[in-house]
């Protein structure tokens, strides 16, 4: 999918011809798509495919025949799995060329949305490294904010834990930590990307071109930061729970070893008379009675002993 946007007093609007200061905007792009874009802007078609490709690296590449650079950075997206939400990064591809702007992407991204709704302040396609700029402190601002969700998200099931210890919880758990070392690797190399930005000419063009761009990169090691901080929490929170449920285990298999003790009384007692030789007392009328009592005396007087140590 191809739309064509462009910036017309102050709001966006949708054209078909492609014009300077427009705004294109590829979704899954095809073939015969890809390559028309190309043949019109002279752009080489693999700054275009190289969104497509979900283990692309970020990366700035610049064209030096006809001045066109590509920016690839990582935006987050939310994958439901087993009834879990696992979040995860794309790629998405940022093409400037001497006319327009291209966005590439396998899918729709988060990252767009307050551009393609016209609520985004100060945002017109025609200045392209402002635009630029925007798009990826919006993309900061989106790891921030699926950071938060999945701290939420730990709390509620970590109380859930308290109250029941499943499986189910235990498989969030992870599915959290997961999701934390993908964004955590994102924002690393999505930082890297913006520090070579600040090397490059149309970027300290504008003062609050530049300033923005640190903003962004302040943004970007926050969420860094925040997304370490979680993941600490997380695995200290996993291995908590793994020791607890490790150590109720071991009271469980304390007691049954216990109850097997005293259980056992009654029952070798009850194989001594139980054999085909003379015992003392086997002719008694009583002796089953006396056995009984006596087995039963034995089991009080060992579980009070093993009470006293902590056994039960």
């Amino acid at each position: 999918m191809v739309d064509i946007y462009k910036s017309i007093y102050g709001e966006l609007n949708r054209v078909e011809e492609i014009t300077d200061g427009v705004w294109i905007n590829m979704v899954f792009p095809t073939e015969e798509e890809i390559e028309a874009i190309s043949s019109k802007l002279d752009t080489d078609p693999d700054f275009i495919k190289a969104a497509l490709d979900e283990e692309e690296r970020s990366r700035i590449e610049v064209d030096d025949d006809n001045g066109q650079v590509l920016i690839l950075v990582d935006t987050p997206y939310i994958k439901v799995k087993e009834g879990s939400e696992l979040y995860e990064t794309i790629p998405i591809g940022i093409v400037l060329t001497n006319m327009c702007i291209i966005t590439v992407s396998l899918q729709k991204c988060s990252i767009l949305e307050p551009f393609l709704k016209n609520i985004m302040k100060t945002f017109y396609t025609f200045k392209k490294s402002r635009f630029i700029l925007q798009m990826l402190y919006k993309n900061a601002e989106i790891f921030l904010i699926c950071l938060k969700q999945i701290d939420k998200q730990s709390t509620a099931i970590e109380e859930s834990l308290h109250k029941s210890m499943k499986n189910k919880e235990f498989i969030q758990l992870l599915t959290m930590e997961k999701s934390l070392v993908y964004i955590s690797t994102s924002l690393k190399s999505n930082e890297i990307v913006m520090e070579k930005l600040l090397r490059y000419d149309f970027i300290k063009k504008y003062p609050d071109d530049k300033e923005l761009l640190e903003d962004t990169i302040i943004e970007n090691k926050q969420a860094i930061e925040m997304a370490k901080i979680y993941s600490d929490i997380l695995t200290g929170t996993t291995d908590s729970f793994a020791s607890l449920i490790s150590n109720n285990l071991n009271i469980v298999m304390k007691r049954l070893t216990s109850i097997t003790i005293v259980m056992a009384i009654p029952t070798i007692i009850s194989s001594f008379y139980g054999m085909n030789v003379p015992i003392p007392g086997f002719q008694n009328p009583f002796a089953f009675w006396g056995i009984l009592v006596g087995s039963i005396i034995i089991c009080v007087i060992v579980v009070k002993v093993m009470s006293k140590r902590n056994m039960f």
